[in-house]
C-alpha cells in the first residue's frame, strides 16, 4: 500500500516534511494546497504532486489516505474538522492552536472518531533524546531550566497574539513538551512577561516561568525574541552527579567522569513522518506523540502564556 498524502500549508515546515516523505517507500505527497499559490505550486512540484490554493478543493478532488496540516496557529481547526468528517489520518504540526479552546474542541472529536493521529513536536524522535531519558532514568532530574533565546521569525502572523498565540505557544512548546517526556507533569507554577517598543508586533516578547513537577523537581523556563539570531535553544537538566543540555542539535553530559557532547545522529523529521506512514499502513509505526498527548503539552503552554500575560500563577486543571 502506498499511502498517498495531502499536505496543507506550503512553508518551511512543510517542505521539511515532503522532503522525508519523498524518501519514504510507501508514501507518496500526491497534493499541496496554500493560499499562497505559487508558493504551493513550488512545493507541489518538488514531489510531482498537484497543487492547490485551498484545502477544501485538495481534499474534494483528490483520493487521499492521509493528510498533514502544517498552517499557522490562527489556520487550525477547519481542516481538521475536514479530515474527521472524511476519517482521514492526520498529522499535525505544532502547536495545535493559538488557543486551547480549539485543541480541546478537535480532541473530543478525533477520539470519538478513533483516527490515527500525530503531532510534530519532533524532539521526542531525537536519539539525544532518548540517551539522556536512560540517564535520568538512573538519576532523576531535580532542576530543569529551559531557554528559547531567539530572533522573530519573518513572518507576519508570528508577531501578532492572534496569529500565533505568542512565542511560549509557538516556539518555547517545544522546551516544555520535552520536559513533560524527561521530567513528568508540572502541577504548580508562576509566570511573568513583558514586551517593550523594541519587540515585534503585539506578542510579549520575554517571558519567564518557574514551575514545580510532579517529582517534586523545580523548573524555569525563559523565552525572548528580541535578538537579531538564534542564541541559546534548549533545556539544561541538573540531577545528583548529573548535568545535561540538550538541544536539537546535541547532547552535552556532565558526570564524574567529565564531559562529553553527543551529535544527533537521528533525523527527527524522518523518523516521526515514518512512524506516522507505517501507523496508517496498519503497522506498529512507534508514534511518539499522538493529539491527544499533544494536547496534554498545549494545555500546559497556554496557561503559561495566559498567567504571563498579567504576572500571575499558571492554572492548571
Amino acid at each position: 500500500m502506498t499511502v498517498r498524502i495531502g499536505v496543507v500549508g506550503a512553508g518551511f515546515i512543510a517542505g521539511r516534511h515532503l522532503d522525508s516523505l519523498a524518501a519514504l517507500d510507501g508514501a507518496a505527497v500526491v497534493a499541496v494546497a496554500d493560499p499562497v499559490t505559487d508558493r504551493a505550486e513550488v512545493l507541489a512540484a518538488r514531489a510531482g504532486a498537484t497543487p492547490y490554493a485551498g484545502w477544501e478543493r485538495m481534499v474534494e478532488a483528490e483520493r487521499l489516505d492521509a493528510l498533514y496540516v502544517c498552517v499557522p496557529p490562527f489556520a487550525h481547526g477547519p481542516v481538521e474538522e475536514a479530515a474527521v468528517d472524511r476519517g482521514l489520518p492526520l498529522f499535525v504540526e505544532k502547536p495545535l492552536g493559538r488557543d486551547l479552546a480549539t485543541a480541546e474542541r478537535l480532541a473530543a472529536r478525533i477520539e470519538r472518531a478513533g483516527l490515527v493521529t500525530a503531532v510534530g513536536y519532533h524532539w521526542r524522535y531525537l536519539d539525544t533524546t532518548e540517551q539522556a531519558a536512560e540517564l535520568l532514568a538512573a538519576a532523576p532530574a531535580r532542576l530543569v531550566l529551559g531557554a528559547w533565546l531567539d530572533r522573530a521569525p519573518r513572518v507576519d502572523w508570528w508577531a501578532r497574539a492572534a496569529g500565533s498565540g505568542g512565542q511560549t505557544v509557538e516556539q518555547a512548546t517545544h522546551l516544555f513538551d520535552v520536559a513533560r517526556v524527561l521530567v513528568g507533569e508540572v502541577v504548580a507554577g508562576w509566570a511573568i512577561g513583558s514586551r517593550s517598543p523594541d519587540g515585534p508586533g503585539d506578542i510579549l516578547d520575554v517571558c519567564t516561568a518557574a514551575v514545580r513537577f510532579g517529582t517534586g523537581a523545580v523548573g524555569s523556563f525563559a523565552n525572548s525574541c528580541l535578538l537579531p539570531r538564534k542564541s541559546r535553544v534548549g533545556i539544561e537538566l541538573v540531577a545528583p552527579g548529573l548535568r545535561l543540555w540538550l538541544t536539537e542539535e546535541d547532547l552535552t553530559v556532565e558526570d564524574g567522569d567529565g564531559e562529553r557532547t553527543t551529535t544527533a545522529q537521528v533525523d527527527p523529521f524522518v523518523a516521526e513522518d515514518r512512524a506516522f506512514v507505517a501507523a496508517v499502513r496498519g503497522d506498529d509505526g512507534g508514534i511518539r506523540c499522538d493529539y491527544a498527548e499533544a494536547l496534554a503539552t498545549h494545555r500546559l503552554v497556554t496557561a503559561v502564556a495566559a498567567a504571563a500575560a498579567d504576572g500571575g500563577p499558571v492554572e492548571l486543571a
